[in-house]
């Protein structure tokens, strides 16, 4: 088997791996692994292709942690409403002592504090956060 070969046989290799991991990393190493493929077929020695290997792949796993793929969004998990399927649902809150209320949710007690903005008053309130086994919440 020729080098170039040899080049793209591992690059698949790392495409495959990659689609197991879910991240682009192998990606861009894989794409580093091409381009010393390229080198093989231009003629390149040995040691040249696997320098193109490597300036390639660190500069495409670089570019790649720079850019908003690299790094996954940071959400508070408290707010969001994939993370817990309380956030979004409606309570009823009977009264107000201090900003602050104890109700029954779910089959159990909860301590119920105003959210950012919400004014205490009894009624239905929407669930914006969860901290522990605190519900914050906003007027609905």
């Amino acid at each position: 088997m020729q080098e170039w070969m040899n080049w793209l046989v591992a690059a698949g290799v790392l495409v495959i791996l990659e689609l197991f991991t879910g991240t682009f990393y192998l990606l861009m190493i894989a794409i580093g692994l091409a381009f010393g493929a390229l080198a093989a077929l231009a003629g390149f020695s040995g040691p040249l292709q696997a320098i193109a290997a490597a300036i390639v792949g660190v500069i495409a796993t670089g570019l790649l942690h720079r850019s908003r793929f690299g790094k996954p969004a940071r959400s508070n998990s408290a707010r969001d409403q994939n993370v817990n399927m309380d956030i979004g649902q409606r309570v009823q809150v009977p009264g107000w002592e201090d900003g602050k209320a104890r109700v029954l949710y779910r089959g159990a007690l909860w301590d119920i504090e105003l959210g950012q903005g919400a004014t205490p008053q009894a009624g239905e309130f929407k669930i914006v956060e969860v901290q522990g086994s605190r519900l914050i919440v906003s007027n609905a």
